[in-house]
């Protein structure tokens, strides 16, 4: 089996997080730069076998559509053209910024330590492929 790599796209940042081979555990990656995201799953996808790369769909509390989903639906459409090899699979992360939040204060993270947006980032990517992992069993 091959790994499943998520992606929580933001205007500035972008956490990525993966699962063991098994599919089993979904794991915090890195944040990177968001204007850096593509090259950086390019060079993963050679080192790492890559299944599925799962890219968060922001809504609103409603279900519309959040202000950077046309930023993502680029980023997936390139991902898609360009790595077609690969399949993308949208999924939902409404509240994955609150949730990562509180599993940081529930872990007992220091305040200064929950302020370093990158690591938020870096757990909504984790729930958002966790969610993934709960859902596919």
């Amino acid at each position: 089996m091959a790994r499943v790599l998520a992606i929580d796209y933001g205007r500035k940042r972008t956490g990525l997080a993966v699962t063991d081979p098994l599919q089993l555990i979904a794991s915090g990656l890195t944040t990177v730069p968001t204007a850096e995201l593509f090259a950086f799953v390019e060079e993963y996808i050679k080192q790492e076998e890559v299944e599925l790369i799962l890219v968060g769909e922001p809504k609103q509390r409603d279900g519309s559509a959040s202000d950077i989903e046309e930023r993502i639906a680029k980023f997936v459409r390139r991902l898609r053209q360009e790595i077609p090899q690969i399949p993308v699979e949208r999924a939902d992360e409404r509240f994955t910024s609150k949730m990562a939040f509180q599993a940081m204060i529930d872990g007992g993270l220091r305040k200064k330590k929950r302020a370093d947006k990158g690591l938020v980032d870096k757990v909504s990517a984790t729930i958002i492929l966790q969610d993934y992992l709960e859902r596919k069993q």
